[in-house]
């Protein structure tokens, strides 16, 4: 990393493990990467901290005619966040449209990630949830909703590097939040990577294939 941007997510991985060091080897702890892109980040951090990993299916709902701007996003079991601002601009017929797409891809990539394991638990964990980076903050924000409604006892936020308004807005929401990269002004997360190549569902099932896998009822 040479202060403005990093290698590729792995990398950047590296530096969010040093920042959560205070979390290493605890049973109690698990790490969460958003999928697609947060996965290879999250799998460096649980790697080096020597904790679980577990993916957190989320699904960003774009604006239909640009989809890189959200009006809210999906996360697993019902959760749903709007940013009202954005959706009050959309007919309901587009935002059903979206929503209807967006939930039957969630449960697909949920089918293929959890790869028949019982839903994700959280209760009594420590929440560790991790993007490759940090722009609206609509994902983020669902996933925050999710790990709270999945009663974990704590919720650290930890992404590469941030936009400073999201930052601002997400801050209240959790208990700890670790971004090292800060830009202003800041444009798309993929401007601070050298490698930022679409993540594959093959990538995923690999990295969670090969990580520690939290016992059932270990807290």
């Amino acid at each position: 990393m040479d202060g403005s941007s990093f290698p590729d997510r792995a990398a950047a991985g590296a530096v969010l493990a040093d920042a959560l060091g205070g979390y290493a080897g605890r049973t109690d702890v698990l790490v969460l990467g958003l999928v697609r892109g947060g996965i290879p980040v999250a799998a460096a951090v649980a790697g080096r901290l020597d904790v679980a990993l577990d993916a957190l299916v989320i699904r960003k709902l774009g604006v239909p005619w640009s989809p890189e701007v959200a009006f809210g996003a999906l996360g697993p079991g019902g959760v749903m966040v709007v940013n009202d601002d954005v959706a009050a601009r959309l007919e309901q017929g587009d935002v059903d449209a979206v929503v209807s797409r967006e939930s039957a891809e969630l449960s697909r990539r949920e089918a293929i990630y959890r790869r028949g394991r019982p839903p994700l638990s959280l209760a009594g964990t420590v929440a560790v949830l991790v993007d490759d980076g940090l722009a609206t903050g609509a994902s983020a924000r669902a996933a925050v909703a999710v790990a709270r409604a999945l009663s974990a006892a704590r919720v650290v936020l930890a992404v590469p590097v941030g936009s400073v308004r999201a930052l601002r807005a997400l801050e209240p929401l959790v208990d700890e939040l670790v971004c090292p990269l800060r830009p202003a002004p800041f444009g798309a997360v993929s401007e601070f990577y050298d490698d930022f190549h679409q993540v594959s569902d093959r990538e995923v099932a690999a990295a969670l294939d090969s990580a520690r896998v939290r016992p059932p009822g270990t807290v």
